[in-house]
């Protein structure tokens, strides 16, 4: 048997919350979990939405990458 690994060099995930104290907790989360594979946060955009009730929700997609040496 031959195993093979590679090393995940990018990585985007999608978080949703409807306050962003919550946003960031998760994405504070996710990032020590994605540290401990070797990426780091390249990149961090995030959206705000206002539906026709007046809740807000905030959206962010966060760009992991291989930090090379």
């Amino acid at each position: 048997m031959n195993l093979h690994f590679d090393l995940l060099e990018d990585k985007i995930e999608f978080f949703e919350a409807t306050d962003i104290k919550t946003l960031e907790k998760k994405i504070a989360s996710q990032i020590e979990v994605n540290i401990a594979i070797m990426l780091h946060v390249h990149s961090v955009n995030y959206q705000m939405h206002v539906n026709e009730n007046g809740q807000t929700y905030f959206t962010a997609a966060v760009h992991f990458k291989l930090k090379k040496q």
